[in-house]
This record gives structure tokens, C-alpha cells and sequence, in this order.
């Protein structure tokens, strides 16, 4: 029977012999592999974090200890010992297990936090919370996989710092690496100190007893501290983590499961908050992913178990943003581009490597990528920073005062825009185009195909005197859709029949758009279809249009609060047109992991659903009372 069937729940753990825990590690990364080659998923920074995890469930006693993982992509292992192993093969699959920590899935899940540097703030605060309610309850914090790189970690560490009698455990897993490998100066700083309570207790006793001397006894200890601190110095430079005031253990190997527990009890029994340095290799135990040289299989697509090849697909949209960003670079030298410990995944990857040093990764640190942006404007150039649409939430402080506000020509492209499914609620990229309506002097583009991508990236990256934003969805584009005519700015796509509707298309909606305007022309109805191509400001030719048909109606994957539809529909209202609105757009709620097609059939951007509540309004209006209403595919 395999050792991992035997596991319901972390304590199990405590009762398996070493022969046991080092088959159970085997079982734990052959299931994790198999079930990630169809599944998709994160697997490189899990293969890693085996022996570190079943160290840290085996020394504290979860769910009473509260276990936190940065990033939470980390935590299949995690959720493979806390019984929901049965399950796993569910990962990431519609009403299955969630490839991030979930509340709803266990009791040993507190904190959903699939965006990184976030989980020494959950634990300090949760630390300080057990401290005044006089609770005996350890918080161990599992950061990695780059999330030191994020400044709002520095900001925890800095007040973690003076909770002397804060039951936190840090254990910082040091793959060297995010996405790719980790960078900056904080990638050099980790290194060892000692934190027995002994080595404390003896420095003060001889603090005490040579500051009574009088005279030369507090110069003498002065002395005798800086020699011993020059001297541990000089051996393994640990004076950011001295100098902050935390105890540090390591580096131990995280992959010596004995050795990970035996610091960790250590740091259990120091009784203040402790920084334990876990060296990993991400990818640990599958030779393809280790010998993966990108990101090590971080978040592979479909691939065969036995060569790690990942199964072919074609260009998405990031494939075609990678190859545009390079053809600008080689007719603008004042374009650079920047990433946020994203090189490959946002397509930035060729750039780098044809433009070395107009390329900037500065590491999972998105405002500071934002406010350096800026600054690279100001200096004579112009950045293009590229991230996923749900990332650019964490800097929307700095776009609005630190980039809007100066006027700086910088262009943000945001991939992975509207839903994206398998990643859940965190990742779905359903937030920019309402948060950046408010921000004075944004330019924001919505490209609805290939073609048309490139095209706004160069009307973007001309812009010098406002920021400019281009977005697009995750997956391979649509066919081109060419335009019929123009309408000031606008590309018309569909104009058939009477002005009965005008449907304003934002982006990859397009495609939808026009399958609607089909549905409805078959049953009638005369249907204009127009992309803004730029969605910010509003085009003064939507507002004339719009005065010209008897309803609108507007698509966006985006949230409908705040969203393109609601601006237009405030735009209207402001110009005295008077014509109905009707937005379709996403709720807003937290979505679900699922498929993309999944979700928007959930939520009712599909065709058939937009087509069939437009006829429904139609014939509401019009239809004599109980005359029965025939659906867009022509059928009851």
C-alpha cells in the first residue's frame, strides 16, 4: 500500500518511520508530476519544497500552528498531506482542488494568497494576535521562490523585527529563483547565524560583568562585540538580518528532511520571531525539470511524463507582443522594457536577449517597476513594462501618482487580461480597465486581435507626454477581424440592416461581437458593431453612433462596475443621449477556478446568452403580450 494512501491529515506524518518519509517523498513528487502533465500547474517550486514541507508539518502541529505559504503556489505538498490527496487528481479542474491554498478545501488553509510577498504581513499579524490573546500557538511563514524580492516582505520584516516574544517562524525556501533566476542584491544577503537562546544569555552575562568594571569595562565590551561581529562578518556576511534584529539559522539543506527539522525545532524553541535559510533546487527529483533551463517546468503547460516534453501549441498572445517589442527596439533606441520576475512569461525574453541592457528585471516589486518606469521617462526614454493584468492592481498607486501625475510617457501591457481560469479567483486580470478609468490622462487600448495588437503598440510607445496602457487575454488571438469602415477612431466591424443595435465590441470581445451581430441579424434585427481600438478616453464618435440607434450594448471582459460600458453609459448620460445601455461584463465576485470557456458561459458572455437577452429586450418593447420568443439558433 503506498505510505501516501496512509495519510489523512499532518500528524500521520509523526508516526512514519525514515524508510517510510523518504518513499512518501517519492510517492509525493511522482503524483505531483503525473498529475501536473495533464493538469497544468505550477510543479518546479513544489518538486522543491517535498522534504522542506513534511519537515515543517512533522515539527508543528497544524491546524493549531498556522502554516502560511509565499507564494501559494507552493502548497501541493501541503495539501497532499492534509488530506486531500484522494482528490489531487482534481487539481485546477472545475469544482476541483484550487492550485493555491483555499479556505474552502481545509481547515489547514488560512490565507489564499497567490500573489507573492505577502504572507510575513498574514503572519505578523497573526503572531501579534496569539501574543495578546496569551495563546501558546506558533505561525510559520514558507517564503520563496523570489517573493523576497517584493518590497511589502521587507516592510514585514522590518516590524517582525521588534516583536521579541512573537511565536514566527520564517523558513525562507532559497531556490535562487521566481520565474527565472532571482535578482538583485537581496538574492547574495541570505547566509548563517546562530539563534540558541544559549549564545544570547552568555553574551549578556558577559555584557553585565564587563560594563561593571569601571573605567575600561564598557569600552571593553564595545571591543569585544565589534571583533566578534567583524569576525562573523568576515566568514558569512549576515548584517542585514543583525542589523534588523532577527535571529537567523542556516543555510540548512532542504532536501535533508532530518536536517530541516532539527532547525526548525531549534528555531521553535527560541520563542521570538526566527528567519530559518532552506537552500532548494526548484524542480528537485525530475531530471527535465531540473535540466528545464528557463524557469525549471515553474508552470509548464501539458507535457509527456517520461521525456518532460510539453505537448505543441501555437503562438498565443504573448508569442506576437514578443516578437513586435523586438522590431520597436530595433527602430526606436529609446524603447526599454521592464519585468517584474516575468522575463519569459510575459514575453519579454527575446528583447532581453537582442537588447541586454535596455532590458530591467527587478524582481516580484511591481510599484517599484512602476515608479522606475517613470523615472526612466524622465530620463529621455521611453519604458514598456510588461505584466499580468492582475499585477498591476499592487501598483495602481504608482501609476496614478507617480507616472500619471508627471506625465510620463510610459506604456504598461498587460497580458493575461480578462478571465483566465485555471489560476482562480487571484489571477483573473478583471480589475485594469475599471481602475485605470480614474486615472487622469490615461491612454488604454484594447487590441482585438494580432494585428491589431501591433498596431496600438505603436500608436502606444509614440505617446511621450501620458501614460498608455495596451491589454490583451491569455491563449492564442482570434483571426484577424478586418474592419468595414471607420467611425472617427473606431473600426466598424459588422453594419447590416437598420440601427436597431449598436454593439460596441471592447477587445477581444470582438470575436463574440460579431457572432452576436450574426444571430441577430438571422432573426431581423439591424446590428452595428464597432471596436474603440482605445477604450480610454471615450471616442466622440461612440457618442454620435450611439445617439443613432435604438439600444446599445456593450462587451467587455472586464468588471462590469466601473468598466468601459459604465463610462460610456456616463458619457451618454452627460451628452443628454438618451438611448438604452445594456452592459454585459463580468460580475463582480471572485470567480471559480475553471477553464476560460467554462467561465464565461458561468457568466454569460457567449454569444448565444448576449444574442438571446438582446431579442428577449427587443421583444419586451415590441412583441404583442404571450407571443413566443424564438431563441438565436432559430429553435423554441
Amino acid at each position: 500500500m503506498p505510505v501516501l494512501d496512509t495519510i489523512t491529515g499532518p500528524r500521520d506524518l509523526r508516526t512514519l518511520s525514515e524508510d517510510d518519509l523518504t518513499q512518501l517523498a517519492a510517492e509525493i513528487r511522482d503524483v505531483m508530476i503525473r498529475t501536473v502533465a495533464t493538469n497544468t500547474g505550477h510543479l518546479g517550486p513544489n518538486l522543491g519544497v517535498v522534504e522542506l514541507t513534511l519537515a515543517v508539518h512533522r515539527v508543528f502541529d497544524s491546524p493549531r500552528d498556522k502554516i502560511v505559504f509565499d507564494t501559494g503556489h507552493q502548497s501541493y505538498v501541503h495539501k497532499l498531506v492534509t488530506g486531500r490527496s484522494a482528490d489531487f487528481g482534481t487539481l485546477r479542474r472545475e469544482g476541483g482542488l484550487s492550485g493555491y491554498p483555499s479556505q474552502a478545501e481545509s481547515e489547514h488553509d488560512l490565507v489564499e494568497n497567490s500573489h507573492a510577498s505577502t504572507a510575513l504581513s498574514y503572519a505578523d499579524g497573526l503572531a501579534k494576535a496569539y501574543a495578546v490573546r496569551g495563546e501558546d500557538r506558533h505561525v510559520v511563514a514558507v517564503i520563496g521562490d523570489g517573493a523576497l524580492t517584493g518590497g511589502m516582505a521587507w516592510e514585514a520584516l522590518n516590524n517582525i523585527a521588534i516583536q521579541h516574544d512573537s511565536r514566527l517562524v520564517i523558513v525562507v525556501n532559497d531556490n535562487g529563483r521566481s520565474y527565472t533566476p532571482t535578482i538583485g542584491g537581496l538574492a547574495t544577503a541570505l547566509t548563517s547565524l546562530r539563534t540558541n537562546p544559549r549564545y544570547e544569555h552568555v553574551l549578556d552575562i558577559v555584557k553585565r560583568r564587563l560594563t561593571a568594571v569601571p573605567g575600561v569595562g564598557a569600552a571593553a565590551y564595545d571591543a569585544l562585540h565589534a571583533m566578534k561581529k567583524g569576525l562573523k562578518d568576515a566568514l558569512a556576511p549576515q548584517g542585514l538580518f543583525e542589523d534588523l534584529g532577527l535571529k537567523y539559522v542556516g543555510p540548512v539543506d532542504g532536501h535533508d528532511r532530518a536536517a530541516m527539522e532539527q532547525t526548525l525545532a531549534q528555531a521553535k524553541r527560541f520563542g521570538g520571531p526566527v528567519i530559518v535559510h532552506a537552500i532548494t533546487r526548484k524542480g528537485f527529483g525530475y531530471d527535465p525539470a531540473e535540466r528545464h533551463e528557463a524557469d525549471q517546468f515553474h508552470s509548464p503547460g501539458p507535457f509527456d511524463v517520461q521525456t518532460g516534453a510539453e505537448k505543441p501549441k501555437g503562438p498565443i498572445w504573448t508569442d506576437h507582443f514578443a516578437e513586435h517589442i523586438v522590431t520597436i527596439g530595433e527602430r526606436r533606441p529609446d524603447v526599454v522594457a521592464i519585468t517584474a520576475a516575468m522575463m519569459h512569461p510575459v514575453g519579454l525574453d527575446k528583447f532581453q536577449a537582442r537588447f541586454p541592457e535596455r532590458t530591467f528585471d527587478v524582481g516580484i516589486a511591481e510599484q517599484h517597476a512602476a515608479t522606475s518606469a517613470a523615472g526612466l521617462a524622465m530620463g529621455g526614454l521611453h519604458p514598456v513594462f510588461a505584466v499580468y493584468a492582475t499585477f498591476l492592481n499592487r501598483a495602481f498607486d504608482q501609476v496614478l501618482m507617480d507616472v500619471a501625475l508627471h506625465k510620463c510617457g510610459v506604456t504598461f501591457v498587460l497580458d493575461r487580461s480578462g478571465v483566465t481560469g485555471d489560476d482562480g479567483a487571484s489571477h483573473n486580470g478583471m480589475w485594469d480597465m475599471s481602475l485605470l478609468q480614474v486615472v487622469p490622462g490615461l491612454r488604454l487600448a484594447a487590441p482585438r486581435d494580432a494585428t491589431r495588437m501591433r498596431e496600438l503598440l505603436d500608436e502606444a510607445v509614440e505617446v511621450a507626454d501620458a501614460p498608455t496602457v495596451v491589454r490583451y487575454p491569455k491563449g492564442p488571438p482570434p483571426a484577424d477581424i478586418e474592419a468595414i469602415g471607420k467611425a472617427g477612431g473606431c473600426d466598424v466591424l459588422v453594419r447590416e440592416g437598420a440601427r436597431d443595435v449598436l454593439v460596441v465590441a471592447v477587445g477581444s470581445m470582438a470575436e463574440i461581437a460579431v457572432d452576436v451581430a450574426r444571430r441577430l441579424v438571422d432573426q431581423g434585427v439591424g446590428v452595428t458593431v464597432v471596436d474603440p481600438r482605445w477604450v480610454k478616453p471615450v471616442d466622440p464618435a461612440l457618442v454620435e453612433l450611439a445617439g443613432t440607434h435604438r439600444r446599445v450594448v456593450t462587451i467587455e471582459d472586464n468588471g462590469v462596475v466601473g468598466g468601459v460600458g459604465a463610462v460610456l453609459l456616463q458619457t451618454l448620460a452627460e451628452a443628454g443621449v438618451r438611448t438604452p445601455v445594456k452592459l454585459h461584463g463580468i460580475p463582480q465576485q471572485f470567480l471559480d477556478h475553471a477553464k476560460r470557456a467554462a467561465i464565461l458561459e458561468r457568466i454569460g458572455l457567449t454569444p448565444s446568452a448576449i444574442a438571446l437577452g438582446i431579442l428577449h429586450d427587443i421583444s419586451a418593447e415590441t412583441a404583442p403580450e404571450g407571443r413566443a420568443l424564438h431563441d438565436v439558433d432559430g429553435t423554441r
